[in-house]
């Protein structure tokens, strides 16, 4: 698995979401890296880790992570957000937590309203197998769209995409699977480190009351929302979302950094 090192000082890991890279994190990286050493990782199957041998899994995946990276605070976009919890309970590694447009569980049913429907991953599943460029691009549509910056965040996303390569196609299917069968809420109220959760208000694919409700479940937790952030914040709103990132790290305890 690839994981790029890059900056100095404390040690940040940072996880993105489906089809990305970690190279989709450079708005972050250039406001952050002067203060702390970050650690960007290519999931399985996306960017340079495409052939990567671990499983597209929450367990096997946030396994191979914990022992590539150093203890540290993990910040986790949409699907990452999913191995950023299960890494935390897995291993007291994880220091602390901030998730960006991230939620334990990205559908509704259940007593959880604040989600999108199932089908919407079961149709880019589908489509995946008939138009493969055609549903990545509408997916990248899907993160910018009601963003006041949706035209510059989907231009952004969309030299990214191809940047490192094409992702594998079972990886995306995989991913999808997790976007549509996990459920992780239980996981937070034991969560035992400081959390951050910062979520875009005009967010379509994670919506913003959905994570308000996800950060009351865990018991030391913040809350932020962007104003006119969409699901990919750290793009158009880069400042802010960095210094609230910049505010929690300063936040943590000495010894979790």
């Amino acid at each position: 698995m690839h994981i790029e090192s890059t900056g100095s000082g404390p040690p940040l890991v940072l996880l993105h979401g489906w089809a990305l890279h970690g190279g989709v994190f450079a708005p972050l990286a250039q406001r952050l890296a002067d203060r702390y050493t970050l650690h960007l990782v290519d999931l399985p199957g996306h960017g340079h880790s495409r052939d990567a041998s671990t499983p597209l899994t929450l367990a096997d995946t946030a396994r191979e992570i914990l022992s590539r990276t150093p203890p540290a605070p993990w910040l986790a976009w949409s699907l990452g957000g999913l191995f950023a919890l299960k890494a935390a309970s897995l291993s007291p590694r994880v220091r602390g937590l901030a998730m960006v447009a991230a939620t334990p569980r990205f559908v509704r049913g259940d007593g959880w309203a604040h989600a999108v429907d199932p089908a919407v991953f079961l149709q880019f599943g589908d489509e995946l197998r008939s138009d493969y460029a055609g549903t990545l691009e509408r997916f990248l549509a899907l993160d910018t769209i009601g963003s006041e910056h949706a035209r510059s965040e989907l231009r952004t996303l969309k030299d990214a995409l191809y940047a490192r390569g094409e992702p594998a196609p079972r990886a995306l299917q995989d991913g999808l699977r997790l976007l549509e069968e996990s459920d992780l809420r239980a996981a937070l109220p034991a969560l035992s480190v400081p959390s951050l959760w910062l979520a875009g208000r005009r967010d379509r694919l994670v919506p913003s009351a959905g994570m308000r409700e996800a950060a009351a479940l865990a018991p030391d937790s913040t809350f932020i929302e962007i104003a006119g952030g969409g699901h990919a914040p750290f793009l158009g709103h880069a400042d802010a979302v960095a210094a609230e990132v910049d505010r929690f790290m300063q936040s943590l305890p000495v010894a979790s950094l």
